[in-house]
């Protein structure tokens, strides 16, 4: 475990050749990581002085070691390139401490975090993540206020992050936030049959609505769902979200194969068919878990399948199907 990460890392470039590389990476828009001569380069990313956007800046990381990349990646983040007209996102709040398990790494900042604006929160996550995942070996992040889960402006817990939980939708600001109503299916009082629940929420736009969907579905009805119960198991973890010629590809850890109280197999199923399949952009949905479709759900249900609704298993509100 690292703690008190000290300033230091690359020196500024020169002003000429730090804007062209600003256009360039504004024009492009994504991180990227490359291997070279120089060592690995990696987009190292900071938040612009109106705080509407993160923008990136390459690197060229000295180190072999994964452990020292993520000291030299910590080192330009604390930087200041006030000639690109951008700012460190490691302001505000201190780092207490990071550690690194398999893929994953673990990053618990200091109370201060808290007092962050929601729109800044987000810049700040969004770089953090971006940055690191940049590394190669580091797929996930995963941040802690002081030793607690990191929740965000709606009290949902985040867990781990991937670059691709934030999204610059097209001529949108990162920070941006719509309201959405979305259709719910959960499961009914005694878990053999759904129950549709209309829900308002409010998201970041750098989150896709598929996504918001499954996490809300994982985060279990609130008060504005009543007569409503869990579907999955509190541990389940969305790990990708992602839609390909109307087919909606979901990726849970293993957290997904615990059954939750008495739910069956196809409630648990066609609850996250059903909701995903009301999004006008999908018509069909596969789960996977951990990335594997080369499993049998329950004993019943292989998950190689790509599955349709099943509104059969929706209970009315006089409770019948």
């Amino acid at each position: 475990m690292k703690s008190n990460i000290t300033k230091g890392g690359f020196a500024i470039p020169l002003r000429r050749l730090a804007l062209a590389l600003l256009f360039l990476l504004a024009v492009s828009g994504c991180g990227r990581r490359t291997e070279g001569e120089q060592g690995t380069v990696v987009s190292v990313y900071y938040i612009n002085k109106l705080e509407t956007r993160i923008t990136p800046v390459e690197r060229a990381l000295e180190s072999e070691r994964v452990e020292d990349q993520v000291e030299e990646v910590w080192a330009a983040l604390r930087e200041n390139p006030v000639e690109l007209s951008v700012r460190t996102p490691v302001s505000g709040f201190e780092v207490r401490s990071w550690k690194i398990q398999e893929t994953q790494l673990s990053v618990d900042v200091s109370e201060d975090y808290k007092k962050l604006s929601a729109t800044t929160e987000v810049l700040v996550r969004a770089a953090l993540v971006r940055s690191f995942t940049q590394i190669p070996g580091i797929d996930h992040v995963e941040m802690t206020v002081n030793g607690e889960a990191l929740t965000d402006s709606l009290g949902s817990v985040v867990g781990p992050m991937t670059a691709d939980m934030f999204i610059d939708n097209a001529g949108n600001e990162i920070n941006a936030y719509e309201k959405t109503r979305i259709k719910l299916y959960f499961a009914n009082a005694s878990g053999d049959g759904l129950v549709e629940s209309l829900v308002t929420r409010v998201y970041s736009t750098n989150i896709s609505t598929e996504k918001l969907v499954v996490e809300q579905l994982v985060a279990g009805p609130g008060e504005d769902s009543p007569d409503c119960y869990p579907v999955l198991n509190s541990n389940t973890r969305v790990l990708g979200v992602t839609v390909k010629d109307g087919v909606c590809y979901v990726n849970f850890n293993e957290g997904f194969l615990t059954q939750t109280n008495n739910v069956t197999g196809e409630v648990v199923i066609y609850s996250i068919a059903n909701s995903l399949i009301e999004l006008p952009n999908v018509n069909r949905v596969q789960i996977a878990v951990n990335g594997k479709t080369d499993l049998i759900y329950r004993e019943t249900f292989d998950l190689s399948t790509i599955f349709d609704r099943n509104l059969d298993l929706v209970y009315d509100g006089d409770g019948e199907s």
